[in-house]
């Protein structure tokens, strides 16, 4: 289902009633789909009507499904069994007369992860997690009754990062954007609506930028922050909504795993009269972690390494809310070490506690014995103005073993050559790290969840050295 008001009374109902919501990724491919229902043993599925043509065709392969609710007030012309209205599901219900008493501990939403490398995997968030996890995270963002939250970020994904509970406990105005997520839709409804805070994932925001610089005319004067996680917000994207428009922005930090909002970039208050310049140095870090979790780095034999800013290894992290283990899967012993969650990014820890993200480390290239930030890599070209997105993933090189390449999209109107974007690469990291190719593609393959689908990509240009 998209973000709507009936989406929203389905978390909160089931939360309350002891109910497990287990909410489906519409992105997933029709066998990953069938593939988590079946795994998670779902008996109900409740489906906007827009949507209703994408679960037909698979609906047979449902092992333990017995009906199905679209979610309007009529059920419309649909071939999916023993389908019912959702307005006539709930017509003829009483209220609850008193809350049921329930058990903290309980499951009481069951998120999977986008399966970019073999089946996803569920993720059992009981009563107790989700409300720790939407208490610290309305302590870290500020989130007051005088606020308008619009969650950009889909309901069907990792719980919302939880601004469903959270925004709801304070009172604070809640707006969903139902199914259009373009730049000119979201912008119009932050002026109709006043709101003043929202979320989402880099490649939203950077739409958003795109549609604002070629409309400088639209309304964003309420908009105060936007919390923004997935993958690496650019520098320059943090910059210019600051420079242009007033709106920080929030760089937060998670997964699946974490509930999922771990750390938040926030600024010390020591950090507050700062330059600016100086204090994006940290604002551009993946933050520090939300109270109550622990993190540390590791190398390869499992030992802690220092936190000096300098020392990166794979981030592990453990706290009242993080995962102990995969709902039914037998790839928990991978992932879930001594009680740490492995989070598969590599990292540093600065001596100021701000976590920075190097790489994931499939992602991490290594040329020569030697690593190199893909990530670090696509912010500095995202840096320059021509540019709207930008990835670069390690190909096979006959020499070095990889080496980069980098895939760009111009922004409309824009033009480069892939010379001047070295050279203007040339300038901010190490000539070692320069890519052997610049190529221009029309638009970078993402994922469910939007983030640049680095396995695609790598696919699509796995020879391109080799020649």
């Amino acid at each position: 289902a998209w973000s709507n008001v009936r989406h929203h009374e389905l978390y909160w109902a089931t939360a309350n009633t002891g109910r497990i919501c287990h909410t489906l990724n519409i992105r997933l491919f029709a066998d990953q789909l069938t593939y988590i229902i079946n795994h998670a043993e779902d008996e109900v599925i409740f489906v906007d009507p827009g949507l209703v043509k994408l679960l037909e065709p698979i609906a047979a392969t449902f092992d333990t499904v017995r009906a199905f609710v679209v979610m309007a007030a009529e059920v419309g012309d649909t071939s999916l069994p023993d389908a019912v209205a959702y307005e006539d599901l709930i017509a003829d219900v009483e209220p609850l007369a008193e809350w049921p008493l329930l058990d903290e501990r309980s499951p009481m939403m069951l998120c999977y992860t986008s399966g970019t490398t073999g089946n996803p995997k569920g993720v059992a968030y009981t009563q107790r997690s989700t409300y720790l996890h939407a208490l610290h995270g309305l302590a870290t963002v500020s989130i007051t009754p005088a606020d308008n939250v619009l969650p950009v970020v889909p309901m069907f994904h990792a719980a919302a990062w939880g601004y469903p509970f959270a925004a709801g406990f304070v009172g604070a105005k809640l707006t969903y954007p139902g199914p259009d997520l373009s730049p000119e839709g979201l912008v119009r409804l932050f002026a109709d609506e006043k709101v003043t805070m929202s979320a989402g994932v880099p490649t939203v925001w950077m739409g958003i930028q795109q549609y604002l610089a070629a409309n400088p005319d639209k309304d964003t004067s309420s908009m105060k922050k936007f919390l923004c996680g997935g993958s690496a917000v650019p520098r320059s994207m943090i910059e210019w909504y600051w420079h242009n428009r007033g709106i920080r922005v929030l760089q937060g930090w998670g997964m699946t795993e974490t509930n999922p909002v771990a750390s938040v970039a926030l600024l010390k208050p020591e950090m507050e009269d700062w330059e600016f310049e100086r204090q994006l140095d940290f604002m551009e870090t993946a933050g520090l972690p939300l109270p109550g979790l622990q993190v540390k780095i590791v190398d390869e034999d499992g030992d802690e390494l220092p936190r000096d800013g300098v020392a990166f290894g794979e981030l592990l992290i453990r706290g009242p809310w993080i995962a102990a283990e995969y709902f039914r899967d037998p790839r928990s012993s991978q992932s879930f070490v001594d009680g740490w969650l492995r989070t598969g990014d590599v990292c540093k820890i600065t001596p100021e506690g701000y976590v920075r993200i190097t790489d994931r480390a499939k992602d991490v290239i290594k040329s020569g014995g030697e690593w190199i930030s893909t990530i670090e890599l696509e912010n500095e070209l995202m840096a320059h103005p021509a540019v709207a997105e930008a990835a670069v993933v390690g190909v096979k090189h006959a020499k070095w073993q990889e080496r980069p390449v980098a895939v760009a999209v111009l922004a409309d109107g824009a033009t480069a050559t892939e010379e001047e974007l070295l050279a203007f690469l040339s300038d901010r990291v190490a000539k070692w790290w320069l890519p052997d190719r610049v190529l221009f593609i029309e638009a970078i393959p993402k994922t469910g969840t939007g983030k640049f689908d680095k396995k695609v990509v790598r696919d699509q240009y796995s020879d391109a050295l080799m020649e």
